[in-house]
């Protein structure tokens, strides 16, 4: 059947009547070689570009043994990627008790950018995630698990356990009482402004906490931002008003996870703690958290070239929309009654047209993803672990944004014309997550369909770890599922107000030929 004989055959009367407008599309499309050779284009450039990035990615790292390849990064109690550094001056807890004490005191050193090249510019401050406060662990082994209730340089009280979970308490950035209780598998966290009126945080179940414990007062602050990456920062907390309860052993410091210098043995930036009177003063540098950017290359790195690979595929889309109304020769169009209605083509362009980019992204991600991520563990590359959920995601994920992104696309050729709609469609898809790559004005992936990006997304932005807002730096405005949700909306939109103005002109056109 040809593509002309389905159109005047495909009426949406009969219950086939949808299914033969498919067929009709899909006769089209075959029939137009310049859109499957766009297609492919979009694969080959999404493919070629990810790979090319893998490819040159190469990361060292200074350690105790020298320069080499980077360790692999520390997993967490769920396998996520964690910082776990710290100055913990403690002791051992069995069974039941807790720990009372005063931040009276936060101060801290932040490195800014040189003033003067080579010329290291320290001057005092605290960054807003600076961290002391009250720490209940396992062990002092790196990526156990933990509890802890802490003032923060910006961010008030917070209560975090197991690195990736955090509860805010109040708003304060003074002098701050601080109790963290266990009993049995519990902790719960309190602040006061007093030492007499307490407020709960949160009470939690850190997994896996053995009868002896290590509780006791932290230090820790991450390094600034600068430059697309960390400098060192440093706080300084005074605890005063320490009580203890279930312990009462001599305090133990120790400098968890300092790294040492290129010759093996001087610690790089090491904290302490220095005892005046009934006070004690503890400097710490790091952080207990997610390792976002230090904890390895993200598997969506891979697909960074996701966005150029788009433009053929919008491209395509916008184009499809040619004549509605297939001619073979000459020969005249069918008369008006036998035509399926305009809005019902158009949503059968619309479902064809998704279809055939969600086949195109998943060919292009279900390749370049896991053979990116191969090329970047055989040049020693530490990797940031994804499960195989998250896996499947990211790679599903791509191919339903490239769906809606078509889609979108086409409604807006529906209502603007093809050649105008395909450099919106660029405009509004593409340019938004180049900008946010190069740093320039993120929040329009909250905002454009540029979100819809955020699908792909293999590590979470997580609330209580600052990063550098680029997608380099892996971050994202919103959650997956919402993003791609914002890019959907958009498509549901454009080719909804298209279906109505084609409904209009086709009523207009109907009264004007019986007139």
């Amino acid at each position: 059947m040809s593509a002309s004989t389905a159109y005047r055959s495909g009426r949406g009367a009969g219950p086939d009547g949808f299914p033969r407008l498919l067929r009709a599309e899909w006769a089209r499309f075959r029939a137009g070689r310049g859109w499957a050779l766009a297609m492919a284009a979009s694969v080959l450039v999404t493919v070629s570009l990810g790979l090319l990035i893998a490819g040159s990615a190469h990361s060292t790292c200074v350690t105790g043994q020298g320069e080499g390849p980077c360790p692999a990064p520390l997993l967490g109690p769920d396998g996520t990627a964690v910082k776990d550094k710290y100055y913990f001056v403690h002791q051992p807890l069995t069974g039941n008790g807790g720990i009372t004490a005063r931040v009276s005191d936060m101060t801290g050193q932040i490195r800014l950018p040189d003033a003067v090249p080579g010329v290291r510019n320290v001057a005092k401050g605290v960054v807003p995630w600076a961290k002391a406060g009250l720490l209940i662990r396992r062990s002092l082994k790196p990526g156990t698990p933990y509890a802890a209730v802490m003032l923060t340089g910006a961010h008030g009280v917070r209560m975090q356990y197991d690195y990736t979970h955090d509860l805010a308490g109040g708003p304060h950035n003074g002098p701050q009482w601080l109790r963290l209780t266990r009993s049995g598998d519990t902790i719960s966290g309190y602040e006061s402004d007093d030492g007499r009126t307490w407020t709960e945080i949160g009470t939690v179940r850190p997994a896996g906490l053995t009868e002896t414990v290590e509780i006791g007062l932290f230090a820790t602050s991450p390094g600034t931002l600068w430059d697309m990456a960390k400098a060192f920062a440093q706080v300084t907390a005074t605890f005063d008003q320490i009580g203890l309860r279930g312990a009462n052993g001599p305090w133990r410091n120790d400098d968890v996870g300092v790294s040492m210098e290129s010759d093996g043995r001087t610690p790089h930036h090491p904290g302490g703690v220095v005892k005046a009177g009934d006070k004690l003063v503890v400097t710490g540098g790091g952080d207990i958290g997610p390792a976002t950017v230090e904890g390895g290359l993200r598997a969506d790195l891979t697909l960074i070239g996701g966005a150029v690979g788009l433009i053929p595929l919008l491209v395509a889309a916008a184009t499809f929309l040619t004549s509605e109304r297939p001619r073979t020769g000459t020969s005249p169009a069918p008369a008006a009654p036998a035509e399926p209605r305009p809005a019902r083509v158009l949503v059968a362009k619309g479902v064809l047209v998704g279809v055939v980019a969600f086949v195109a992204g998943l060919v292009a991600s279900g390749v370049v993803v896991p053979a990116g991520l191969a090329l970047l563990r055989a040049h020693e590359n530490p990797i940031q672990p994804i499960t195989l959920g998250t896996g499947l995601r990211v790679i599903v994920g791509y191919a339903a944004l490239s769906a809606a992104a078509a889609v979108l696309a086409l409604g807006l050729a529906a209502l603007a014309g093809r050649i105008l709609a395909a450099g919106l469609a660029v405009t509004l898809v593409v340019v938004p997550y180049l900008l946010a790559t190069a740093g320039v004005a993120p929040w329009l992936l909250a905002i454009t369909p540029a979100a819809g990006f955020a699908i792909t997304q293999s590590v979470p932005t997580f609330a209580h770890v600052d990063v550098d807002p680029s997608l380099i730096g892996g971050y994202h405005p919103l959650p997956p599922w919402a993003g791609l949700a914002v890019t959907c909306g958009y498509a549901a939109l454009a080719l909804g107000a298209a279906m109505v103005v084609r409904h209009r002109r086709g009523v207009r056109g109907a009264v004007a030929g019986r007139s």
